[in-house]
């Protein structure tokens, strides 16, 4: 499974991505995250779909610093194959 995950809130500049990307590799997802020019954070997540279930909660909560206001999951039929879990600039 693939899912697009997009965080609102405040999730830029608190290491949010970071905290996606070693959320990511604990549960051995594949795929990339990066942040949008509207102050969302995008995450492209594929792998066994109660381990993205599972990150979905992940993000839902956030980190220390940030403030999640909502998250929206888009499923999607895998469209790549990811070799690893990247942080986009």
């Amino acid at each position: 499974m693939q899912a697009r995950i997009i965080i609102l809130g405040f999730v830029q500049g608190v290491g949010f991505r970071q905290f996606v990307k070693k959320s990511a590799l604990k549960f051995k997802l594949k795929g990339y995250v990066h942040n949008l020019s509207d102050g969302r954070v995008e995450a492209v997540v594929a792998g066994p779909k109660e381990d993205i279930q599972t990150l979905i909660k992940l993000c839902e909560k956030g980190t220390f610093f940030s403030d999640v206001k909502s998250v929206q999951i888009e499923w999607e039929e895998k469209e790549k194959d990811f070799s690893s879990f990247e942080v986009l600039r």
